[in-house]
């Protein structure tokens, strides 16, 4: 899954119909171009390879010479969602799947954004199981203590970060004076 895709596509989809510099300025205010290491020429391919892949439609604008809109499709649609949900539900070692998934997480009810992040905490917890298995396994031999420590480090900041968002999710949202909303 490509963190590329998933923002291109959310950039489009919240206009509508965008050309690639209103994407390429989207994403550069989301800072997309240092933690996705985005860059112009990765968001123009994008878009001509979603729209080859049929998952956006592309059409030349006359008025403006070089100009191209382009528009999600329904395939696109769909296939957005699906990264979305991936991205959210599924730990990985790549941080920028789950920044682009955070940064369009308002494009799904609340609800779900918690199922999501809840099967998401049920893979992080296992996968620490695991992990805790491994590195007694490791201590028993003296062998990688510090890489085994170094990476149930991380598992529990996953773990605990991803518990976090899931409690203000599941909260009621507060409104513009810091307030529980009704």
């Amino acid at each position: 899954m490509s963190a590329t895709r998933l923002l291109v596509l959310g950039a489009v989809r919240r206009h509508g119909i965008a050309h690639g510099y209103l994407v390429s300025r989207e994403l550069d205010a989301i800072g997309a171009q240092k933690w996705a290491k985005l860059k112009s020429g990765s968001i123009y391919h994008a878009l001509r390879q979603l729209t080859k892949d049929g998952l956006m439609h592309a059409a030349q604008i006359d008025e403006w010479p070089g100009r191209v809109d382009y528009r999600v499709t329904e395939q696109g649609e769909r296939e957005f969602v699906r990264l979305l949900r991936d991205a959210l539900r599924k730990p990985g070692p790549r941080a920028d799947l789950l920044a682009a998934a955070l940064s369009l997480l308002s494009e799904i009810p609340r609800d779900e954004a918690a199922e999501l992040l809840r099967e998401r905490l049920s893979a992080q917890e296992a996968e620490r199981a695991d992990l805790a298995d491994q590195m007694e396994a490791a201590e028993d031999s003296g062998r990688l203590a510090e890489l085994y420590g170094m990476l149930m480090q991380s598992a529990d900041c996953g773990v605990a970060w991803t518990r976090s968002l899931l409690e203000r999710l599941e909260s009621p949202p507060e409104s513009a004076a810091g307030r529980p909303s009704p």
